[in-house]
């Protein structure tokens, strides 16, 4: 039976157990890849005076925090390198909020910014299907 299904050695269920594992890696890969496009897509777009809007997007998974960041990124490498660092552990099922508390971020959103006319979160989410259809291809069992 084991050489009829696949030509593997091993049962059929333990093939079947195999592609399982997987597929949810795969699933679980491109997840983290969309969030990591959809974050470094808004920290990138966001207009940049001292900085500090930049640095303040930040990823929360499963619950919405109210936090807000001091210090200036104007190159957004730090909040990058948090939310690749904070996105490691996430996996399907669990809820991952893209957070930024600064009060101007609506204002910014919707125009109040030469640098960013169109908004960043607008814009990204115009793409999402993109950087889904993306992600999906790279991650593919």
């Amino acid at each position: 039976m084991t050489e009829r299904y696949g030509g593997k050695s091993g049962s059929f269920e333990l093939q079947l157990a195999e592609f399982a594992a997987q597929a949810k890696g795969a699933i679980d890969a491109s997840l983290r890849e969309i969030i990591i496009e959809l974050g470094g897509s808004l920290i990138r777009m966001s207009p940049v005076d001292t900085g500090r809007f930049r640095g303040n997007w930040h990823l929360s998974i499963d619950v919405v925090e109210s936090v807000t960041f001091d210090d200036p990124d104007p190159n957004g490498q730090e909040a990058m390198a948090a939310l690749v660092s904070a996105v490691s552990d996430f996996t399907a099922g669990q809820a991952a909020y893209i957070i930024n508390n600064l009060p101007y971020a609506i204002p910014l959103e919707y125009g109040h910014s030469n640098q960013a006319p169109q908004g960043m979160v607008r814009v990204t989410l115009a793409r999402f299907q993109q950087i889904v259809n993306e992600a999906i291809r790279n991650n593919q069992v």
